[in-house]
């Protein structure tokens, strides 16, 4: 089905849309116990300190990311050509601190030009009290300049904050479960804590790169979606048909320390994978 021209529009000049339809609510909490199984199963591959580009090693999440209403309205963005970049899995547990601090992805991502799209799909209510994302519309035009606090309760990297920016106003994009939001890769966001008794799971797929992106540096590790292959400076990992098999891992743990390097360039200290 894909976008409309005004949403289209909108997502030009506000730098986000949401919320926009991608499974029932059924289907959603079909994909939660699916993601509660599979952290049972194989707690070494999905535990806290590991959510980054799970579906390298699990099948349900690489079919997520190929989610046909998922890839219809990026379609509509970015182009017919698509690869993706990495996954991450946002969790935030009942009642804890944790929270992503106001950023711009594409400060560190080190991928030009800004042809790429982000797709947050929430598997449980994202709310104002469970710490949903939260955006600065229409920053996505400005560059602003980043500092690393690398705090404890900061689900970011390098604990990333903006400098220079008004964050008085956010627009804070609920979601119910099977809803999306989409955002630029340049527009402030972030996210309070879960102040809520439920655990409040979301999937992003950061970001569905157009034919004309390239890297900058070091070595991008992405997986073919739709249309042409991506350039050759890419890396391209299978798309995994068994969960947690030998080489899924290796594609997995591989993209993941390529993806570390890319992000911590010119870090004074980094997490542990």
């Amino acid at each position: 089905m894909g976008l409309t021209s005004e949403q289209v529009d909108r997502y030009r000049t506000d730098g986000w849309l949401a919320p926009l339809d991608v499974m029932t609510p059924a289907e959603a909490a079909l994909l939660a116990n699916r993601l509660e199984d599979a952290e049972a199963a194989h707690p070494e591959h999905l535990h806290a300190s590991n959510r980054n580009n799970a579906h390298l090693t699990f099948p349900f999440l690489a079919d997520l990311a190929n989610h046909p209403a998922i890839i219809d309205a990026v379609r509509c963005l970015v182009g017919e050509d698509l690869s993706l970049w990495s996954t991450v899995l946002f969790i935030k547990e009942p009642n804890s601190s944790a929270f992503v601090s106001w950023h711009q992805d594409a400060h560190y991502m080190a991928l030009e030009p800004d042809n790429f799209v982000t797709a947050w799909v929430a598997v449980t209510p994202s709310t104002l009290d469970t710490g949903c994302v939260s955006v600065l519309p229409g920053t996505h035009t400005t560059r602003f300049s980043h500092s690393d606090t690398f705090a404890d309760d900061n689900i970011l990297t390098r604990g990333q904050q903006v400098e220079g920016v008004d964050t008085s106003n956010p627009v804070h994009l609920e979601l119910e479960p099977g809803q999306m939001s989409l955002h630029h890769p340049w527009l402030v966001h972030g996210s309070q804590p879960n102040r809520s008794n439920h655990r409040r799971v979301g999937v992003a797929m950061q970001a569905y790169l157009g034919r004309d992106v390239r890297p900058l540096r070091g070595r991008h590790h992405v997986m073919h979606i739709a249309g042409e292959l991506p350039a050759p400076a890419f890396h391209v990992a299978l798309r995994p048909t068994e969960t947690c098999s030998p080489s899924g891992v290796e594609a997995r743990s591989a993209a993941n320390h390529a993806f570390a390097d890319v992000l911590y360039d010119g870090a004074v200290q980094r997490r542990s994978l």
